[in-house]
C-alpha cells in the first residue's frame, strides 16, 4: 500500500447554491418591520419639516428673483426647473442615509440573525427593506409634489411635465436606495457603507461629467469641414458674396464620451423631461428653460461634431433649429436610466448574496447575533 493509499479521505466542502426564493409575504412581513422601526424615530417629522421648509423657501428666492429680474414670461421655466432640480440634489443627500446603513447596522445591533434563522429568505429580506427604504423616499416626493404642482401652475407648464418629472425622479431615487443597501451588506462598518455609498452618488453626479469635459482633449482629431462664409459684409453687418471651400480643421468627437453624460441623474432628469408648451415669451424671443438647455446639450454632444459650417446664415441666434438638430440624435436618458437601475439591481443582488447563511468568511469583528 502506498502513502497515498493511506492518507484519510477528506469531504470536499459542498458549494452553496442561491437562495432564490422570495414571496410577498416575506416582503411584506419585513417590509411592516421596518417601517414600524422607523416610525418610532421622531427625527422623520424634523427631516419633513425640513425638507418642505427648504424647498418652499427656495422656490419663493426663485419667484421672486425671476419676477424682479423682468423676467416674468420666463418664471414657470425657470421655477419648474429650478425645483426639479432642487428635489433631485437634497433626494440624493438624503435618501443614501436611508440604506447605507440598514444591513451593517442591524447585524452591528444583533437584529439581523434573528430574521435569517426565520423561513425568510434572503431576498425577502433585502427586498422588504428595499421597499421599506423606497417607500420613505416617495413620501419625501409627496411632500415635494405641492411645490412642484405650484411650479407647473405658476408659469403654465403642462401637469404631463410635473408628471414624468415625479415618475423619474421617483426611479432615481429607488436606484440609489438599492445602491446603498449593496454597500450596506459589503461593507462591515455603518460608517464605511455609507461614505461609499454617498461616494457613488458624487462619481454618478459630478465626476462623470467632470470626466466628460477632461476627455475632450483626447477626442480632439482633424477632419474635413465643409464651410460657407462671407466675404464682405453690408454697412448693416449682414454677410454679402458667400462662398464655398472645404478646410482641415479640430473637431470634438463627443459622440463617442456621451455616455459620461448620460449616468448622471441630472442628465436623466433632464432630458426625460418633456419641452414646455409654449416656448417664446410675449415678445417672441425664445424662453430659457434649464431643463430643455440641458437636453439639448447632451444630445448636441451624443450627435458628435458637425462637418459643414454656414456662417452667412442669419446672424441671429436660432434655439427652436438647434434643439430640432439635437432631438434627431435621439433620446438619452434611457441609456443613463437603464444604467442606473441594472446598477441598483445588482447591488441588490450583491446585498442578497452576502446574506446567504451559513456564511462562508466573515469580516474581522463583524458580529452575527
Amino acid at each position: 500500500m502506498t502513502d497515498l493509499d493511506q492518507r484519510p479521505a477528506t469531504a470536499s466542502a459542498p458549494r452553496r447554491r442561491p437562495d432564490l426564493r422570495v414571496s410577498a409575504r416575506g416582503v411584506r412581513t419585513v417590509a411592516r418591520l421596518e417601517l414600524r422601526q422607523r416610525l418610532r424615530a421622531t427625527r422623520w417629522l424634523v427631516v419633513l419639516l425640513v425638507w418642505v421648509g427648504v424647498l418652499v423657501g427656495v422656490s419663493a428666492l426663485v419667484h421672486a428673483a425671476a419676477v424682479s429680474s423682468g423676467a416674468e414670461d420666463e418664471v414657470g421655466s425657470l421655477l419648474f426647473s429650478a425645483v426639479a432640480f432642487l428635489v433631485l440634489g437634497m433626494g440624493l443627500l438624503v435618501v443614501p442615509a436611508l440604506t447605507s446603513t440598514s444591513i451593517n447596522g442591524d447585524r452591528a445591533a444583533g437584529v439581523l440573525a434573528p430574521l435569517q434563522v426565520t423561513l425568510l429568505s434572503p431576498l425577502d429580506v433585502v427586498l422588504g427593506k428595499l421597499v421599506t427604504a423606497w417607500l420613505c423616499a416617495l413620501a419625501l416626493l409627496a411632500a415635494a409634489a405641492p411645490v412642484l404642482l405650484w411650479a407647473v401652475l405658476a408659469g403654465g407648464e403642462s401637469l404631463l411635465r410635473g408628471a414624468v418629472v415625479l415618475v423619474v425622479l421617483a426611479v432615481l431615487l429607488g436606484a440609489v436606495c438599492a445602491v446603498g443597501l449593496g454597500w450596506s451588506a459589503v461593507v462591515a462598518r455603518p460608517v464605511g457603507s455609507a461614505v461609499l455609498t454617498y461616494v457613488t452618488v458624487a462619481v454618478l453626479t459630478l465626476l462623470a461629467p467632470l470626466l466628460f469635459a477632461l476627455t475632450l482633449v483626447l477626442v480632439e482629431e482633424d477632419a474635413l469641414v465643409t464651410v460657407r462664409e462671407p466675404t464682405r459684409y453690408s454697412e448693416e453687418g449682414e454677410p454679402l458674396d458667400c462662398v464655398q471651400r472645404t478646410q482641415t480643421q479640430s473637431v470634438l468627437r463627443t459622440d463617442r464620451t456621451w455616455g459620461l453624460l448620460a449616468v448622471s441623474p441630472f442628465v436623466v432628469l433632464a432630458d426625460a423631461a418633456p419641452r414646455p408648451v409654449d416656448t417664446t415669451t410675449v415678445d417672441g424671443v425664445e424662453r430659457f428653460d434649464p431643463l430643455s438647455a440641458v437636453r439639448t446639450g447632451v444630445r448636441t454632444a451624443r450627435l458628435g461634431p458637425s462637418y459643414s459650417e454656414d456662417w452667412c446664415g442669419l446672424t441671429t441666434y436660432d434655439v427652436l433649429a438647434e434643439q430640432e438638430e439635437a432631438d434627431a440624435a435621439g433620446a438619452v436618458w434611457p441609456w443613463g436610466l437603464g444604467a442606473l437601475v441594472l446598477l441598483g439591481a445588482g447591488a441588490t443582488a450583491l446585498a442578497a448574496r452576502r446574506l446567504q447563511v451559513p456564511y462562508a468568511v466573515l469580516p474581522r469583528g463583524t458580529r452575527v447575533a
